[in-house]
């Protein structure tokens, strides 16, 4: 399956590829290509731009795939997204995976809706559209979506997930549907700083209920969630040198993903600095190897 085939094994999640100034995110994307990481990851879930930002980084890079963590399906029509694949080359097709999302309920407001029905509906538009569902995959959590994911589309990209929820989906899934995680990582050494990064980063996303009850699934608790705990904090994010983060890779890859996709999480003060990530992404290289 193309979905597969066409991400590698080991990307990048970044959301100053897609939001960095003055071309920042070109920069980046070029340098992970040369890098050889299989795949760019970049978000999506705020606004309805991420396939012109999707352009942009294919326009610049020759090889390495791009992929949306997430396209908000609340934002497009299955028609238009299907209109934007069929208008790729054959070649660009081939380094494209659209990561659908159904957003929070928080976020979208009155007009959410039901989440597995809404994205089940998006599919079947796509579809209906003449999109080709190998280049779809899904962010899934619970066991539902899950099971959707691997039934309408190649696969499910699920985020802020640890290994155990991975082995969970591969058992849900099936064998031959694509798996591809997000895993945040922070290259410090000391807990204590580590660990600081990490609930800055999380914050936000422990108020969101589908993180929060997904975590509980996983066998966190309330307290785990309310108090940013170490448990959860060394769950969710792998923090150390490039050793320590490709134990936590390969914790994923064992639980059945087929390509995992690394973010680099550090100090609030970092924001779209692509200097630092870049300097980051290659000592991540080394997971490559």
């Amino acid at each position: 399956m193309a979905g597969k085939n066409n991400l590698g094994r080991v990307g990048i999640w970044s959301m100053a590829a897609r939001f960095a100034p003055d071309g920042g995110g070109i920069t980046l994307a070029r340098e992970l290509e040369q890098l050889g990481f299989g795949a760019l990851w970049i978000p999506g879930g705020i606004d309805d731009g991420v396939l012109a930002s999707m352009d942009i980084l294919l326009d610049a890079t020759q090889t390495i795939t791009i992929a949306s963590g997430i396209l908000n399906i609340w934002k497009h029509e299955p028609a238009d997204v299907a209109a934007w694949f069929a208008g790729q080359s054959a070649d660009r097709q081939a380094r494209i995976m659209l990561g659908l999302g159904v957003s929070h309920g928080p976020i979208i407001g009155e007009n959410w809706g039901k989440p597995v029905a809404k994205m089940r509906s998006f599919c079947e538009g796509l579809t209906a559209a003449g999109m080709t569902m190998d280049h779809i995959c899904l962010a899934a959590l619970g066991p539902k979506m899950l099971e959707l994911s691997a039934q309408a589309s190649a696969g499910a990209h699920p985020y802020l997930v640890t290994p155990r929820h991975t082995a969970l989906a591969r058992q849900i899934m099936g064998g031959e549907a694509l798996l591809a995680p997000e895993q945040g990582v922070i290259l410090e050494s000391d807990p204590a700083k580590a660990r600081e990064y990490a609930r800055a980063a999380v914050g936000h996303y422990a108020r969101l209920p589908n993180y929060v009850n997904n975590w509980l699934r996983d066998g966190f608790t309330q307290g785990d969630v309310d108090n940013l705990s170490d448990s959860l904090i060394d769950g969710l994010f792998a923090w150390g040198g490039v050793a320590a983060i490709k134990r936590r890779l390969d914790e994923h890859f064992a639980a059945g993903a087929d390509h995992v996709c690394v973010q680099v999480v550090g100090e609030t003060a970092r924001g779209m600095d692509i200097a630092l990530e870049i300097a980051d992404c290659r000592k991540l290289a080394e997971l490559l190897y």
